[in-house]
């Protein structure tokens, strides 16, 4: 986290004076003044400089991905890894909604690996018996020695299979990072498609996530349902980031607005009905 690799920070108050502190291996004098910064966005004064914590570049850096049958089995081994003591760099599990999403964007692809694509969907579908309505993806970045990624991809692998994971390859856990980085342009050629579109996020706790997830949903299509929009309203999750006390969901929401008045209104009215939601889930 970014508040753990500062190490200090150099700041201009309101008052004009000049807050300077030392990079000191620890302190145990109360309250320390670089938290109180990190965060505030300049109401408690103006970061001049800062001293931060590096690391050496990693020796191996491996994408690796894994399919699960439902959110929840997706859910249990995600609570699984973070307590393993082996999470990777990154874990990050999408919902049913955005693993089709993403699908869909893929590339055109050459008569050869179209043959391959549909093997490979045959295989997950008919012989595996996932449900293309209800399987969700994993996207896994493992980082570190050779030694650490390997035993980080070992024990990552044990636990994916309790919870009836297959594992999906690199290329595609690659390509599901590459999504969130896309997603800000895709945002913007949809809004010439009368679509318009946004993100949030919260942080929850383990018990209370999955409930978080179900009921902003739920309200996003009664609020859609009230106000008589065209269509269908695409409500789709991401688990972000894991921590020992709980997670971190990100939403995207959209929905179709061509003959809509003030569509950025009800846009706006249709987030805060679903930030009311995850406040009042917990």
């Amino acid at each position: 986290n970014i508040e753990d690799l500062v190490l200090s920070i150099s700041a201009v108050t309101p008052e004009g004076d000049l807050l300077e502190r030392a990079a000191l291996p620890r302190e145990s004098v109360g309250g320390d003044p670089a938290r109180w910064l990190i965060g505030s966005e300049g109401r408690l004064g103006i970061a001049t400089s800062a001293v931060l914590r590096v690391f050496p570049r990693p020796e191996v850096r491996r994408f690796g991905s894994v399919l699960f049958r439902s959110f929840e089995a997706g859910f249990a081994f995600l609570h699984d890894v973070e307590r393993s003591g082996r999470k990777p760099a990154s874990v990050r599990l999408m919902d049913n909604l955005q693993f089709q999403f993403g699908q869909a964007l893929k590339p055109e692809k050459s008569r050869l690996a179209r043959w391959k694509s549909a093997l490979e969907r045959a295989w997950v579908l008919r012989v595996k018996g996932f449900d293309a309505s209800r399987m969700v993806a994993c996207t896994l970045l493992f980082e570190g020695s050779r030694e650490e990624v390997a035993a980080q991809e070992r024990a990552v692998n044990a636990l994916a299979r309790r919870h009836g994971g297959m594992a999906a390859g690199g290329e595609n856990g690659e390509r599901g990072y590459q999504l969130t980085f896309a997603i800000a342009y895709i945002r913007d050629f949809l809004l010439e498609h009368w679509v318009i579109a946004e993100s949030f996020e919260t942080s929850v706790p383990w018990s209370e996530a999955q409930a978080v997830c179900a009921n902003v949903k739920q309200r996003v299509f009664q609020e859609h349902a009230k106000r008589g929009l065209p269509g269908h309203p695409f409500i789709s999750v991401r688990v972000t980031q894991l921590y020992p006390t709980g997670v971190c969901l990100y939403f995207y929401l959209a929905f179709h607005y061509k003959g809509v008045e003030r569509p950025s209104a009800v846009f706006a009215e249709l987030e805060r009905a679903a930030r009311d939601e995850i406040l009042a889930s917990g």
